[in-house]
């Protein structure tokens, strides 16, 4: 059986590595190969810091919850493994900072140690009145591309540089099954109005003295739209841009200007920090997950395809947390001669998490 996966994204490798593990056992003849115009240093998830972190509003649907603790366990699981430099994995603690009292989020014991501000603790950011503290988890999604690729290779999976236009190419290839992981992109291969850009810029600068992750919230002004501070493995993450529809990749200068200037409002000490990158990158945003399945038709023929979408989620901020768990059940279906499964996993980036491609 030949799986094709489309989009070398964390979703589009990570999809690829847990169908491998799954069904290798099961189908001697499994042949996964990997399809995109990008590879790592180029996709979305190298511009992600890589924090894993729910986000403030409830899922609607339950799953998505059970879905996120599992995938934050699964990681939290492989921190003390030998893999853990390689994969980019690494804990991290930090505050989220409000201008109001919310209630506490439903996520809270997800996460590691998770408490409120005390007032000395606040007193530290005289613009915020309420916020929390917890331990949580950073992937950086540079690092976790090259693990993931490296487990791929080994594993005997096939890489091909090369824009897809249609499912219908890769079907006459001699697809089985074609997995859609394109992100944004994935409204190309499969039309879905609801699924747009949300556009995010963010610095990339050298802070060492910088160890703890500072998040604040401005529920009126929405996500996104206010400084974040996101320490990594080796450079530090400044953000808080979000511009939906915008499909501009080219930074922008005054961007860069409301990142810079509001970022070193929130923590003075980054004036002297060296700015070492710039990068800009398009969240897939959806009101919803799409996790669906319909009939395809190619063309004239008399082909037939079960169409499973699965996981094009809401304001392109969960990246891994669901898609780890989601390829780990049994989707994958054994096609006859005369059908073709298209599975959609445009890409899992939702409202859930903070995989902060911010």
């Amino acid at each position: 059986m030949r799986v094709v996966v489309i989009g070398a994204g964390v979703i589009g490798l990570s999809t690829a590595l847990c169908i491998h593990e799954r069904y290798q056992s099961v189908l001697p003849s499994l042949d996964v190969r990997v399809y995109a115009d990008r590879f790592t240093p180029l996709t979305t998830t190298d511009v992600a810091a890589g924090l894993c972190q729910a986000y403030l509003s409830d899922p609607s649907n339950p799953q998505e919850a059970h879905w996120n603790q599992q995938t934050f366990d699964y990681l939290l699981s492989h921190i003390h493994s030998p893999n853990a430099a390689s994969m980019g994995l690494a804990l991290i603690s930090g505050y989220n900072l409000f201008h109001e009292t919310i209630p506490d989020p439903s996520w809270k014991d997800a996460v590691l140690g998770f408490r409120r501000l005390t007032r000395r603790e606040l007193d530290m950011f005289p613009n915020y009145s309420y916020g929390w503290f917890n331990t949580s988890l950073i992937v950086e999604g540079r690092r976790y591309l090259e693990w993931l690729t490296k487990r791929l290779t080994e594993r005997g999976v096939k890489f091909f540089q090369q824009k897809v236009e249609s499912f219908e190419e890769m079907a006459r290839g001699g697809a089985d099954v074609i997995i859609n992981c394109t992100g944004v992109w994935a409204g190309a291969l499969q039309p879905d109005p609801l699924l747009k850009p949300g556009r995010g810029q963010i610095i990339k600068v050298d802070a060492p003295w910088m160890k703890h992750f500072i998040i604040t919230h401005d529920l009126a002004k929405g996500i996104y739209q206010t400084p974040y501070i996101i320490p990594g493995i080796q450079t530090v993450t400044l953000g808080g841009i979000f511009q939906l529809g915008n499909w501009s990749e080219a930074n922008n200068i005054q961007d860069h200007n409301t990142i810079w200037e509001s970022c070193c409002s929130l923590e003075p000490t980054l004036k002297d920090a060296k700015i070492v990158a710039e990068f800009t990158g398009l969240r897939p945003v959806r009101p919803q997950i799409r996790l669906e399945r319909e009939q395809l038709r190619f063309g004239s023929s008399n082909t037939e395809a079960p169409c499973l979408h699965d996981g094009e989620m809401a304001h392109g901020n969960q990246i891994l947390e669901v898609d780890v768990v989601c390829w780990r059940q049994p989707f994958l279906p054994r096609p006859t001669k005369t059908q073709l499964t298209v599975l959609s996993s445009f890409e899992n980036v939702h409202m859930s998490q903070i995989w902060a491609l911010l």
